[in-house]
């Protein structure tokens, strides 16, 4: 179902990932505190920023671990649409939960506003997956 405010599905999603113990009302305030602190700093459309951030850490491709005669060998394989999508939101959430700012909502739009500008560690992370994925490229004929 889309959210109550924005009537988006994939904002439903999100929330639903930044939420702990069942705690919804929690999170959606988390996530709706993050995005207006967004659009105060950006002086831009909160949510257009947080979907450009969304897209900017979201990896196209992953690397499976298969074995083939006693050797395991990392293979490079495309993500489905929604696994990438997950992976995305996941990997925002997981490295706004470490960052060192007072609140979560505070942390969510540090990490959201340095994903928009292409930096920061979920950012780092999609960019290690590809590195990772180009450097095993020879062992993609070994496909699942």
């Amino acid at each position: 179902m889309p959210d109550p405010k924005f009537n988006d599905v994939l904002v439903t999603k999100f929330i639903n990932n930044i939420m702990l113990a069942g705690k919804k009302s929690i999170a959606h305030e988390i996530f709706y505190d993050a995005i207006e602190e967004v659009s105060a700093k950006t002086k831009e459309n909160g949510l257009e920023v947080w979907k450009k951030a969304l897209s900017n850490v979201t990896p196209s491709v992953e690397v499976r671990s298969r074995r083939v005669g006693g050797a395991t060998f990392q293979i490079p394989s495309e993500i489905r649409p929604e696994r990438k999508q997950s992976i995305g939101m996941k990997n925002l959430i997981l490295f706004a939960r470490k960052r060192n700012e007072k609140s979560m909502s505070k942390k969510l739009a540090a990490e959201i506003m340095a994903a928009y500008k292409e930096e920061g560690a979920a950012f780092k992370r999609k960019e290690d997956i590809h590195r990772m994925a180009e450097a095993n490229k020879a062992f993609s004929h070994f496909k699942f």
